[in-house]
């Protein structure tokens, strides 16, 4: 499976408001949510089982994670992107930046 097909099959499960607007907010709200929910999982990982990740642990975080790429893929089309042109969108610039010596540091444009 490719990446725009993976985005087309997500969109069969999106329940729309019919508000474009309103749906890029739950978007955004829900892949801060779900990202939250990985990072919880992996906080209790470090805080309970000294940072020992068990396959179980693999499995549930699998699904945030799925989870989080669903909500990536809705986000992106309702901004009218195709999570192919996304995905080497950001290949193209994490490569610009190694070709630069810029992966490390901050800001959006470096």
């Amino acid at each position: 499976m490719n990446f725009n097909d993976y985005q087309q099959q997500a969109l069969t499960t999106l329940l729309s408001t019919g508000d474009e607007f309103k749906d890029i907010v739950h978007g955004v709200l829900g892949l801060s949510g779900e990202a939250g929910e990985v990072a919880d999982k992996f906080k209790k990982i470090v805080r309970d089982k000294q940072g020992e990740i068990s396959e179980q642990d693999r499995q549930e975080l699998s699904k945030e994670i799925g989870d989080v790429l669903w909500y990536i893929a809705v986000l992106a089309h309702l901004l009218g992107v195709p999570l192919e042109q996304l995905v080497e969108q950001n290949l193209e610039k994490l490569a610009s930046r190694q070709q630069r010596g810029k992966l490390s540091g901050s800001g959006d444009n470096r």
